[in-house]
């Protein structure tokens, strides 16, 4: 699949550089464009067209509403995603969000660990909701929305918190070497917690598939088990 193309909307300069950044951080995401206004942005996906194919939208824009944004994009036909990067927390600009098809709420301030959730959740559903043909059932449709929910931390395992599973995430996607997976105790020395509460995590992720366990061989004794990203 090729990368996904990105349109950052954010007025202020230092952010707009931050989630740009943050984004390219993310394998399969590319930025396309930056725009600081609303009216900026809307003409950059008028003139890219189907060159966008994800908005990161601040809502709090210096001329215009991102809601109002989202309003134009749908009035004027545009398919193109949105996910909303904002400070806004008013429960009925999320209802309207959801309304026009916002896919993702991330509120500011954020971790990249918590982006970078947002983004791999959107591409794997992506994958699902491009992929040819029709759903056999409807579990393959409840899949594509829990997709784009995620696990939301009281739902973990009891004796995981969502805090040290995005530090191991971190670990994870932050090691020297692309090309190698980490082994638990890698993650415990990157991390700070022990081996052993390091393996339950990674066998977590391996479990809701947002990792891949492998052996490594090349060690005296049993091969050690390594860790990767999915």
């Amino acid at each position: 699949m090729t990368d996904i193309r990105v349109l950052v909307v954010e007025d202020e300069p230092l952010l707009a550089e931050a989630h740009s950044a943050y984004t390219e951080r993310v394998p399969g995401f590319v930025v396309v464009g930056v725009a600081h206004t609303a009216r900026a942005a809307m003409a950059a996906l008028r003139a890219g067209g189907g060159d966008v194919d994800l908005v990161l939208l601040d809502f709090r824009l210096p001329d215009l509403h991102g809601l109002d944004v989202c309003r134009a994009l749908r009035a004027a036909g545009s398919a193109v995603d949105v996910l909303a990067v904002t400070s806004a927390r008013d429960l009925a600009v999320v209802r309207t969000a959801v309304s026009l098809g916002v896919t993702h709420y991330l509120l500011k301030p954020f971790t990249f660990a918590a982006f970078r959730d947002k983004l791999e959740r959107y591409a794997d559903y992506r994958a699902q909701a491009l992929a040819d043909g029709e759903v056999a059932a409807q579990h393959e449709v409840d899949q594509m929305f829990a997709t784009l929910r995620g696990t939301a931390g009281h739902s973990l395992p009891k004796g995981l918190d969502a805090q040290t599973l995005d530090r191991v995430r971190v670990a994870l996607a932050d090691r020297t070497d692309p090309q190698l997976g980490l082994s638990a105790t890698e993650v415990s020395a990157a991390t700070g917690i022990s081996r052993v509460t390091a393996r339950r995590y990674l066998e977590y992720l391996v479990t809701v598939d947002r990792a891949t366990r492998s052996p490594r061989y090349g060690t005296p004794g049993r091969p050690e088990v390594e860790y990767r990203p999915r």
